[in-house]
């Protein structure tokens, strides 16, 4: 009985000795399995606070000393600034479309697309959403598109407004390429500046002066969509091609009074049926001689 106390108590005291030996050594960084950083965060991975050049501390004359007045003015003008209300964008890609002739006036929806675009209608009825503004592509299939939604919605349509900054279009060149599709890099250049500025158009947070949360619907195109989505949520722009979103699908992004950026909604298409369900644009049938 002796030996065996004693060893125990030898053996409690190594284990002791040994657990504060370890917790009294420096720890080093972990790092997440997947990542190819050596760093924990990489600083291209870090949050940009002003992405929309309306953080309220940049809008704000800095603090020139430490006296308590200019403090207080500081902080006078700095909630002056502030938002208090967060800003929903839902973003809607037209319905199905027969690719049809060579320019814009010829690319109609089809029958499946204009069913698409009243289930979808219908669906943001269902959520009972209070519309503050409703803008569409000038393209045909965006027009359409909204013509249909506006018939299930509570909005006035002489208030929707048209952009031909949504027109459909290569926004950057994606990666990884895809080879069965590759523009011409004049192509790039004409449509990612409109492509661009359409975000700045429409994405930042509220103004001060908004009073409540706010609803944009756009209506508009899968490419357009897809960009604006990486942007947003500030993912490398050039993977919008590795998302794939329906035909009348809803996307919906929210704009918080801090600037943060979330996804609520990627391409749903949840509320249609299956026989529905599109992404491509259908080919018109060759005659059969």
């Amino acid at each position: 009985m002796r030996k065996f106390t004693a060893f125990a108590c030898g053996t409690g005291a190594g284990l002791a000795t040994f657990y504060l030996t370890k917790l009294s050594e420096p720890k080093a960084a972990v790092h997440n399995s997947w990542t190819r950083s050596e760093k924990p965060v990489d600083a291209c991975a870090l949050w940009d606070n002003n992405w929309d050049l309306r953080d309220p501390k940049s809008l704000v004359k800095p603090v020139k000393n430490d006296l308590s007045q200019e403090q207080n003015r500081y902080n006078t003008e700095l909630e002056k600034v502030v938002p208090k209300h967060a800003r929903h964008i839902i973003l809607i890609r037209h319905g199905e479309y027969l690719d049809v002739g060579d320019t814009d006036e010829t690319h109609h929806l089809t029958d499946r697309g204009r069913e698409q675009a009243k289930y979808t209608g219908q669906r943001l009825q269902e959520l009972g959403i209070k519309w503050d503004k409703v803008i569409a592509s000038t393209m045909v299939r965006a027009q359409e598109t909204a013509d249909i939604i506006l018939n299930e919605i509570d909005y006035e349509k002489t208030k929707v407004k048209n952009c031909a900054f949504l027109r459909e279009g290569a926004p950057i060149p994606p990666q990884p390429p895809v080879g069965h599709w590759k523009p011409e890099a004049s192509q790039f250049f004409r449509d990612g500046a409109r492509i661009e500025a359409a975000f700045r158009r429409y994405f930042y947070r509220a103004y001060p002066d908004q009073t409540k949360d706010s609803h944009t619907l756009i209506v508009g195109h899968g490419n357009v969509i897809r960009y604006f989505v990486c942007r947003a949520l500030q993912f490398p722009p050039e993977a919008w091609l590795r998302i794939n979103i329906n035909h009348a699908s809803i996307t919906w992004l929210t704009i918080s009074p801090s600037g943060n950026v979330s996804i609520k909604y990627l391409g749903d298409t949840g509320f249609m049926p299956v026989k529905h369900l599109t992404n491509r644009i259908p080919r018109p049938a060759k005659n059969v001689v």
